[in-house]
């Protein structure tokens, strides 16, 4: 799955009315309304907040009273060309007197999406299994050795009574039932969640 590293803002000016494309990596759908909200209130005097998303098996647009087909469906089909997920997109535009057309308002649009992503930093993700792990300090040694060593990833670590890791694990990894196994009366794993993941994530282990 791509997605963007970071999120991006770029404007762009086509007959005097400016364009700006703003791009978010979001992970559900209440981060996204969460987001729409928020620029529709930073942009409220301008002529339209149109919006495309995909997020996981969800997709969709809104044109935000531009001519219906101009603007949002575009936006989506330069998201899908482009093979991106986790993704949403609003393009503002402030309106500059001169008309578009409907086929200059779907170029306008498009260009303004395809813009801003060229200038994105894509990344890959891929999906992995999140655990928690908890178990005595006694083992602490053992635990971190095992997992620097099946390349298992620590997203955080929790100290209180017992130690806490939560951990990823690429899902073609199999080594975590060997890790139980070997300290089943030490250790207590629980799944968390299923999350993509950069294949690179930065191992906070040390």
């Amino acid at each position: 799955m791509k997605t963007i590293a970071e999120n991006i803002e770029n404007r762009i000016e086509i007959k005097k009315s400016i364009f700006i494309c703003s791009l978010f990596s979001v992970k559900n759908m209440m981060e996204l309304k969460e987001i729409i909200r928020n620029i529709s209130t930073k942009h409220s005097d301008a002529s339209h907040n149109c919006t495309a998303f995909i997020v996981n098996e969800d997709e969709g647009f809104d044109d935000d009273g531009e001519p219906i087909g101009t603007a949002g469906k575009p936006m989506l089909n330069v998201l899908k060309q482009n093979k991106l997920n986790n993704i949403l997109v609003i393009v503002t535009r402030y309106f500059g007197g001169i008309k578009l057309g409907a086929g200059g308002l779907i170029r306008a649009y498009s260009k303004s999406v395809q813009e801003a992503i060229a200038i994105s930093n894509i990344i890959n993700l891929y999906p992995h299994q999140i655990y928690e792990l908890s178990f005595d300090y006694s083992i602490l040694k053992i635990i971190t050795n095992e997992i620097r060593k099946n390349n298992f990833k620590i997203l955080k670590k929790g100290y209180d009574d017992n130690v806490h890791f939560q951990i990823a694990v690429n899902e073609d990894n199999q080594n975590l039932k060997g890790l139980k196994s070997k300290l089943s009366d030490s250790l207590r794993i629980k799944f968390v969640k299923e999350e993509y993941l950069m294949v690179n994530l930065e191992d906070t282990n040390i």
